[in-house]
């Protein structure tokens, strides 16, 4: 078949999530019930979700992405305004738009080469007297080095919010990303390890602040709908804080209690994806992504591998073409923030001053790695891959 010709089999979408008939039924089951804001089965969700990350009940809020809930956090959390907080540059533009939402500063330390999460010495030389706080995202399920992110937060008195929005399963020596910080955010967007559609999950080490977390999130008011309409009779709320229309729905929950019920069983599929990919991909000219660090649990939300043009022959998004003639989806993750106009228009970045993040920026292609995936479907991408590279 000639390079420039369609291929016969269906386009392998990248990131297409697995839904079961169990999801299904409990979708059909909601809307039969009527109940489709945020009611019982949120709750339970929340429960579940709760249980799996080893915290309380009381120590997670439900919401409607994970965008809120780093923004949600930020509020919950009281920083003043104006204040700077450090994130990374090899992130979603979400991270970086919930700083400025929650009235705060971002600023931006690179990232280490190898892992592509944040460089904790970078973090250290960021500091001023108006930062407050650090926001680490566990980037393609892999944890940060939360020990020394930890210990700068402590020496200087800082909040921690981790972005886990690829990071579920992740854990740093023993223990769950997500429990180190202050907060924890996670997403259930389509293309994540557990899926609800939109939706996103706080949790947190103090439950006063889950607690503010949550009447935030549904416009300030002292009670959800749950509880001011269920069968024990109708309950005033009072509305105590101006707040935010964040809530998830018994819609979007009846989805995520079967996803998170199968959550390792997935991961144990990705996680043989990865490493055929690994495997396959040995002797091509390109970056492949660092194993997993020792004491650490891979969340494998993404495969990353690097497109250099030097040693390709075929430019990243040459690549990206070419892999979408053959069929087969890929995504880029991420363009380094500074890239983007908005951000040097608002605040002056030039992507040279984090060289790491934009080498990987303009570099990156994640190829797809979901449960869904069939062998003679990985066998597809590989093939693709090596045909786009023109090695047999």
């Amino acid at each position: 078949m000639p390079d420039s010709a369609k291929p016969a089999e269906p386009f392998l979408i990248f990131g297409s999530p697995q839904i079961e008939q169990a999801e299904i039924d409990e979708v059909v089951a909601c809307m039969r019930s009527a109940w489709l804001g945020t009611g019982p089965r949120v709750a339970q969700f929340e429960g579940a979700f709760a249980a799996y990350q080893g915290l309380a009940a009381t120590q997670v809020a439900a919401v409607n992405s994970c965008t809120a809930a780093l923004h949600v956090s930020m509020v919950a959390a009281g920083l003043e305004p104006g204040a700077e907080v450090i994130t990374t540059p090899m992130t979603f533009c979400a991270s970086v738009n919930a700083i400025i939402h929650a009235g705060l500063t971002p600023v931006l330390a690179d990232v280490d080469p190898v892992t592509q999460n944040i460089d904790p010495a970078a973090i250290a030389a960021a500091i001023t007297p108006r930062t407050r706080a650090i926001l680490p995202v566990h980037f393609a399920g892999r944890p940060c080095e939360m020990d020394p992110i930890m210990a700068v937060a402590e020496r200087h008195r800082l909040l921690v919010i981790e972005d886990c929005a690829h990071a579920i399963e992740t854990t740093y020596k023993g223990r769950k990303a997500g429990t180190f910080g202050n907060f924890g955010c996670f997403s259930f967007y389509a293309t994540k390890n557990v899926v609800t559609g939109e939706g996103g999950m706080i949790v947190g080490r103090d439950e006063a602040h889950i607690a503010r977390a949550r009447v935030l999130a549904l416009h300030g008011m002292s009670k959800d709908a749950w509880h001011r309409f269920g069968d024990k009779g109708y309950k005033h709320y009072q509305v105590v804080e101006a707040g935010f229309k964040y809530n998830m729905m018994d819609l979007q929950a009846a989805i995520g209690i079967h996803q998170l019920a199968r959550v390792d069983a997935n991961w144990n599929k990705r996680e043989r994806i990865w490493r055929r990919y690994m495997d396959e991909f040995s002797d091509l000219p390109i970056g492949l992504p660092a194993p997993p660090a020792a004491q650490t649990r891979h969340a494998y939300h993404l495969f990353t591998i690097l497109i250099d043009e030097s040693r390709c022959g075929i430019s990243r998004d040459a690549f990206l073409d070419a892999m979408n003639d053959l069929g087969v989806g890929t995504g880029v993750h991420y363009l380094a923030v500074p890239e983007h106009p908005y951000y040097q228009q608002r605040y002056g970045w030039e992507p040279s001053r984090w060289p790491n993040a934009a080498r990987i920026g303009r570099q990156t292609v994640s190829l797809p790695l979901s449960p869904k995936l069939t062998d003679g479907d990985c066998s597809r991408v590989v093939a693709a891959v090596r045909r786009v590279l023109r090695v047999r």
